[in-house]
């Protein structure tokens, strides 16, 4: 019995051992996979940037689209460099992007773009941000997108002193000019063929060009921005008269600007709009729309004395960057 018993006990352990040496082998596997460091812990998280924000940081390069000749919001000043108030908001979104992605040297390539130039070239990638005068407006929006409005105007008529016109009815079978690629030509289409007011439409290479056109006889009338045209009469000094020339009293269209920016970007305009947005909240813009609308404009001297309109204060107050021209009345 008791060599019996022995037996069954010795059985017993040696089962025991081999179970327990099993485990000890299990565990042994499991643990190392357990300790082993996860990528997410030997590396902090980077937040996601984007494709413009990545391109930036890795090439240390930001593009900026300007206008040569479009003063008060882009042009070129007596150092052929260029500036004005689009220019000067996009300064701000640099200098920010310069904190942001920790490159105080970031370099800042200018590429000049004209009616026709500016949206493709921000459609294809070419420009980071076109800082000149383009409208926010859905058709546009289909192509690029844009930032919070940074001003709000009116398309008016302007034509030689003597001329009682306040419409397009005013103008049936008469020729009319307009710049090249702006929503101002683009109406002025639109209404004749609706109304078949058979106008004979006149474009100008830019908006200089199309005054010029004016001037000449070669127009009845100028349709435009009421901003641009009280610029450019300004900027013709003693060469022309106020009285020379009258500006419609009605608006034809309301035109919100916005900065051209990349559609398939979303955070890089989020981080855009933050910086506006951000100027208005603290009333900074105030001071920057004083210097370029209602003080002396460099190297010409020129004062438009152009108080900011109830619409800009509005979007000032609510930041938005609807192409809805309903949102801006």
């Amino acid at each position: 019995m008791n060599t019996r018993i022995v037996g069954i006990v010795t059985a017993l352990i040696l089962m025991l051992a081999s179970t327990a040496g099993a485990s000890f082998a299990d565990a042994a596997t499991v643990k190392p996979r357990l300790a082993a460091p996860s990528v997410s812990a030997s590396r902090p998280a980077q937040p996601p940037e984007g494709p413009t924000l990545t391109r930036i940081r890795e090439t240390g390069v930001v593009v900026i689209g300007y206008r040569p000749a479009s003063a008060p919001f882009s042009y070129l000043d007596a150092q052929l460099r260029p500036t004005g108030y689009s220019v000067d908001l996009c300064e701000r979104v640099i200098a920010s992007l310069r904190v942001k992605l920790k490159l105080p040297d970031l370099e800042v390539r200018r590429v000049a773009v004209g009616s026709a130039t500016r949206m493709p070239m921000v459609s294809n990638g070419t420009l980071d941000m076109e800082c000149g005068i383009t409208t926010n407006t859905a058709e546009r929006a289909r192509s690029q997108a844009f930032s919070v409005t940074i001003f709000v105007a009116e398309t008016k008529l302007m034509t030689r002193h003597g001329e009682k016109v306040q419409s397009l009815l005013d103008l049936r079978g008469r020729p009319v000019v307009s710049t090249i690629g702006t929503t101002s030509i683009q109406h002025l289409a639109k209404v004749s063929e609706q109304q078949g007011l058979n106008i004979r439409i006149v474009a100008g290479l830019d908006d200089p060009d199309a005054f010029q056109l004016l001037r000449s006889g070669r127009a009845d009338a100028f349709m435009m921005d009421d901003v641009i045209i009280r610029a450019l009469l300004a900027q013709q000094g003693a060469a022309v008269s106020p009285d020379d020339y009258v500006i419609s009293d009605r608006a034809l269209t309301v035109e919100p600007y916005a900065i051209g920016l990349n559609r398939d970007d979303p955070m890089f305009k989020t981080m855009v709009d933050d910086v506006l947005i951000g100027l208005y909240r603290s009333g900074e813009i105030h001071a920057i729309y004083k210097r370029w609308f209602e003080s002396p404009l460099p190297p010409s001297g020129i004062n438009l004395k152009l108080p900011m309109n109830a619409a800009f204060r509005r979007v000032v107050e609510q930041p938005t960057d609807s192409p809805d021209p309903e949102r801006y009345r």
